[in-house]
């Protein structure tokens, strides 16, 4: 008879599934903006963005308010490795009419307990940090910020809803002169989950099931829609206890439900906390015992007056009827108290009823559990999990099934999950004096990275002083008296002209520059249909090739131009060649080039001072198997430009930005005095990598630019290229977060051994982290292959390193870059100068902000110069074979 009355609490395990799909819904449409307003579930942001890392120190202040007893604390956080604290409490009562007078009262009670709090501790002399539990839902916008929505648990103060709390308290403690900070508002179950925490770093669930019942959990930024940013995580106070005052758990309330519902102080509102928390399931038990003693099911149908008095039976009963072992003489006893007078059925029938009710409690909380687990676990996109929830509230400690229960139901819900319960030893207070704790930390730290990071951030001002100091190096390496000592080199090319179109025939093209050495065929057809078609073939240069002997060098080079003209067929050929070699060379023409020194890691032996043209015809020779004709020797900077200019005449300049960093740009005659003649113009090669390499922006370099550098292969040279080019930026990010791991800042204080090694850090992953697709996850997952095992909080901070120095980076290039079109507007003598710049360089195309911050710099340091970036589409291959054909139809029309 009891289960037919009962039989809407049995819930099956395919019913909680679909309470957790329901839940689920309302926690997406809690966290979107337009559709927060109509969830029951508010979702609420708390602000609280890290749990303890364990490296939290300190004595801290809380203030605990949300029941009949006010609680002040001071929690003393041990840095000694064991992770321990100390908790020392002192209760005062909330008088009646404090909970339910005015505003300023209660916030002056407040203050004055906390005065006494500290006057009994010794501790008016010293300014702590503070932290404040505020038991009530609360709108916050900051961790230390918080509006009232509603008052809950009998509080009724006036003049409080709709203002911020935090204000309210400090304005009280000023008035008591107490020297105390209020770094952080927290709500009882975030104060759970972060004294969980402390004691286990893999708890991210924080929940209460005891008066009343929420949760709270860390929802990655991304989701919250409430908030702005999407960088890490923010713990979320669920508030679920309103789950269902929308109708949707309409299907699973009993008549019981609805009458203790519509008898409540808040009728349709909190319809799930009515189902699940002790509040209210002592009441639940009493209208199920008094309908069926009306029907005379119980007690001979005996009602007494008891019976018909609502809160005469409370969860504590509940509880004590449950226990297996003394269970039904406790009930005898409790019932006859009532003055019920049981029979032994009777007993057995109402322990019945408790335990239904008590186990659908335990069903229905367990199935919201299951829903913000599963959440977690799609996060993190794991197919299996382990997490602990912090857990507090009387129900879960006192009841004696209720646990267990729990657990059980859990597991059976979310079996991909292993879920580890942990008890709130001293729940909220401690809870709040560890928000505080860690909210510390986080400023600390914040103070230390900003600290180390300031040196990369460069003022509109320090940036048109590079600018400015650069046009005063390209003006020196362009003077005969100066260009010996000049750092920036601006070597002259020989190449006089862009394309014009008329350009046609078929060349051979070398490209060396990195790693990998191509050789490519290029056919150029001109007129109506002009095109350019290539053909190429990639080979790598090995490391020990790289740093040998110059002969050997281009002999490597030479096998794999053998290689190249036996597959395509054309090795008895005498074809036009371009030799783009990406490297500083002092050219005397156009197909002569003497090696300045090797850059990007290249070493091999005596080639510097040499004529790289003439090194590949003697390799050439040496080989006796083809002849070319060597018409140029091409830098890649110029190659790219040539590129552009193909597809667009107004293309003057020629700018790479990857490994290395270097511009061109087409200069006047008349003003190259290490070059005979004034007519015309020239292209400049200006090597303005060694800028600096005078000390002239030692005032920007940072210590780890400096370390960079010392650890480089050629210290004290190419300086800026250093602070710019994709071969060191990784390595610059590298320098930083050893610096921070040393001061405790990132990965727990342990800079593995991948950390300490050179080159780790390749620039790749600087674009791949910086990605503004990428979940903060997957930049876990990249720290993860370089064996840096980090957190969510260390992800945030190493994308943020990269960030400032590819910014740096951009801004340093964009300065450069203004000096030489601010240049060229001048000599042009016209107050708006129109160009393009050709672009080629991994760094630009690849990564995700460098281009648009480069961009925006040349705006900025030039607003006169309307500049046009053009990517290079296969730069410097296309660029030689383009510079062997106008230097062709150029030597022919001098012929002529």
């Amino acid at each position: 008879q009891v289960d037919r009355y009962l039989y809407h609490m049995r819930l099956s395990d395919d019913v909680l599934l679909d309470v957790m799909a329901r839940f689920q819904a309302e926690m997406v449409k809690g966290l979107g903006k337009d559709t927060n307003p109509t969830a029951t579930v508010k979702m609420l942001p708390t602000f609280v963005r890290s749990l303890p890392d364990g490296s939290e120190k300190g004595d801290f202040l809380a203030v605990d308010l949300g029941g009949s007893q006010f609680r002040a604390h001071q929690v003393k956080v041990f840095d000694d490795g064991k992770q321990s604290s100390q908790l020392e409490s002192k209760f005062y009562p909330t008088p009646k009419e404090i909970i339910q007078g005015n505003g300023a009262e209660l916030f002056d009670y407040v203050a004055d307990c906390l005065s006494d709090f500290m006057e009994t501790k010794n501790l008016k002399h010293k300014k702590l940090p503070l932290g404040f539990t505020f038991s009530f839902p609360c709108k916050q916008t900051k961790l230390e910020e918080g509006v009232l929505l509603a008052w809950t648990k009998h509080f009724k103060v006036r003049g409080v809803q709709d203002t911020d709390v935090v204000s309210s308290l400090r304005k009280a403690l000023q008035k008591h002169k107490a020297n105390l900070d209020v770094l952080a508002l927290v709500n009882d179950t975030v104060g759970t989950m972060m004294t969980c925490g402390y004691d286990d770093q893999r708890c991210e669930i924080g929940l209460i099931i005891g008066t009343g019942t929420n949760a709270c959990y860390m929802e990655e930024m991304r989701h919250i829609d409430l908030v702005e940013g999407d960088e890490g995580r923010m713990c979320i106070n669920t508030e679920w206890g309103a789950f269902g005052d929308d109708g949707a758990l309409d299907d699973l309330r009993t008549e019981f439900d609805r009458e203790l519902d519509l008898g409540s102080l808040n009728p349709g509102k909190q319809l799930f906390e009515k189902m699940i928390s002790s509040l209210y399931l002592g009441e639940l038990v009493r209208l199920i015992l008094l309908k069926m003693t009306k029907e005379g099911l119980l007690f001979n149908g005996k009602v007494s007056t008891a019976l018909l008095t609502k809160g005469t039976i409370e969860m504590k009963h509940v509880s004590a009827m449950e226990k297996y072992k003394e269970g039904l003489s406790n009930t005898k006893e409790i019932l006859t108290e009532l003055n019920l007078f049981p029979s032994e059925e009777d007993c057995i029938a109402v322990q019945h009823v408790c335990t239904i009710v008590s186990f659908r409690s335990a069903n229905l909380c367990a199935a919201a559990l299951a829903a913000i687990l599963t959440r977690l676990r799609e996060n993190k996109k794991l197919l299996r999990m382990r997490t602990t929830v912090g857990i507090d509230g009387g129900l879960y400690k006192t009841h004696p099934q209720y646990a267990k229960r729990l657990h059980k139901v859990v597991r059976r819900l979310v079996p991909n999950c292993d879920v580890r319960f942990l008890l709130s030893v001293s729940g909220s207070g401690k809870g709040a004096a560890m928000v505080t704790a860690v909210a510390y930390r986080l400023a600390a730290q914040r103070k230390q990275i900003d600290a180390a990071l300031a040196p990369f951030l460069l003022s509109l001002e320090t940036l048109t002083e590079v600018k400015n100091k650069m046009r005063t190096e390209l003006e020196y390496g362009l003077k005969r008296e100066t260009q010996a000592s000049a750092t920036v080199k601006m070597l002259p090319t020989y190449v006089c002209g862009t394309p014009d179109g008329t350009e046609k025939g078929k060349f051979l093209a070398l490209d060396l520059g990195g790693t990998n050495f191509r050789v490519l065929l290029v056919k150029i057809r001109s007129g109506r249909r002009r095109s350019v078609q290539m053909y190429n073939k990639i080979f790598a240069i090995p490391l020990e090739i790289m740093q040998g002997t110059g002969e050997e060098l281009f002999d490597h080079i030479v096998q794999c131009i053998a290689d190249f003209l036996e597959y395509m067929g054309i090795k008895g050929a005498r074809l036009p060649l371009g030799f783009t070699f990406s490297f500083p060379c002092r050219q005397a023409s156009i197909d002569k080039g003497t090696l300045v020194g090797w850059t990007k890691g290249f070493k091999a032996t005596d080639c510097e001072g040499e004529d790289v043209v003439d090194m590949l015809r003697e390799a050439i020779r040496r080989r006796n198997e083809f002849d070319l004709d060597i018409v140029a020797v091409v830098n890649d900077t110029v190659g790219t430009m040539m590129t552009c200019g193909y597809e667009d005449p107004n293309c003057e300049i020629g700018l790479i930005a990857g490994t290395g960093s270097n511009v061109c740009y087409m200069e006047d005659m008349k003003n190259i005095e290490i070059v005979e003649g004034n007519e015309g113009k020239m292209c400049i090669n200006t090597e303005w990598g060694g800028f600096g390499d005078n000390g002239c922006i030692d005032n920007i370099r940072t210590k780890y630019d400096e370390e960079v550098d010392a650890g480089s292969l050629n210290p004290g040279k190419q300086r800026y290229e250093k602070m710019t080019s994709g071969m060191y930026l990784g390595e610059i990010v590298r320098q930083i977060l050893i610096d921070l791991t040393k001061q405790g800042l990132l990965f727990r204080g342990q800079i593995s051994e991948s950390l300490r090694k050179r080159g780790i850090f390749e620039t790749k992953f600087l674009s791949q982290i910086e990605s503004d697709r990428l979940a903060l996850l997957q930049v876990r997952r990249i720290l993860q292959q370089l064996g840096l095992d980090s957190t969510c909080e260390d992800s945030i901070i190493v994308k943020e390193v990269c960030g400032v120095v590819s910014k740096r980076a951009a801004q340093l290039c964009g300065a450069g870059l203004a000096a030489i079109v601010e240049k060229k507007r001048e000599d042009q003598g016209v107050d708006h100068l129109q160009i393009t710049v050709g672009v080629d360089g991994t760094l630009y195309k690849l990564h995700p902000h460098f281009s648009r911050v480069l961009q925006e710099t040349v705006r900025e340091l030039a607003p006169q110069c309307d500049v046009t970036f053009m990517l290079s589409e296969d730069g410097s291959g296309k660029g030689a074979a383009l510079i062997t054909a106008v230097a062709k139809r150029l030597h022919n029309v001098g012929q002529k």
